[in-house]
């Protein structure tokens, strides 16, 4: 067992595991965060869909005060795109291909993992999985933003490139706004990436139906895969 692995809460289908989705939290919060979200996917059982909700580190949070608190990344500023967190990103990234590597080990394919977050967790869904060398199954990325955007043409790796992603924003979020969602989505687009973008009337949550159309994504992604 690594030392280092980040800790999890964990569901495990009721028929053998043939996927996994590894599913970050937002600030502040905690692995057990969307655990209580599975039921309500009401995803196949033949899926054989193991998910995984990983702790983010307990590190100060700039914005907050210095308050000590679980985050993948510091946030210097409610300017996003313009002050960030290169170290605290990369540290985290390293931690999630350690828990991707986990996943093979266990026997489930790169391909048929979806890496998926809220807030920063989907940053960081989007930042690790555009960089990692083998195909994912998906990319599930909630109320977020593409992170380290000036350094994204070097360092994205082409296996990827093809990875449907589905991206998801509150048209009333004021924590990340909208815009930051929309400009991530449009880049990546022009570059060439599949990005089904849904927006719906909340703020900087998850609402019933966002919860309805994930289940469809997951659903349709994994199928494909294990076709």
């Amino acid at each position: 067992m690594n030392p280092s692995l980040l800790t999890t809460v964990e569901i495990e289908p009721k028929t053998a595991a043939r996927s996994s989705v590894i599913w970050m939290h937002g600030l502040g919060a905690d692995a057990r965060d969307f655990e209580p979200i599975v039921p309500e996917l009401r995803l196949p059982d033949e899926l054989g869909i193991r998910f995984v909700f990983p702790n983010a580190p307990i590190r100060p949070v700039t914005v907050n005060g210095g308050m000590r608190m679980r985050a993948w990344y510091d946030v210097l500023s409610m300017d996003l795109p313009r002050q960030e967190d290169p170290e605290g990103v990369y540290a985290s990234e390293r931690a999630l291909c350690d828990l991707l590597e986990r996943e093979k080990q266990r026997g489930i394919a790169a391909d048929r993992i979806v890496l998926a977050g809220f807030s920063q967790g989907g940053a960081m869904a989007l930042h690790t999985a555009l960089r990692y060398p083998d195909r994912l199954a998906g990319i599930l990325a909630l109320s977020c933003y593409l992170p380290l955007i000036s350094k994204f043409s070097d360092e994205r790796r082409p296996a990827n490139q093809p990875t449907p992603i589905f991206m998801a924003h509150g048209d009333y979020d004021a924590v990340i706004p909208m815009r930051y969602g929309q400009q991530s989505a449009e880049l990546l687009e022009n570059l060439g990436y599949s990005v089904a973008w849904q927006d719906y009337g909340m703020g900087h949550e998850v609402c019933w139906e966002e919860i309805r159309d994930i289940a469809q994504w997951l659903s349709q992604t994994l199928a494909v895969v294990q076709a």
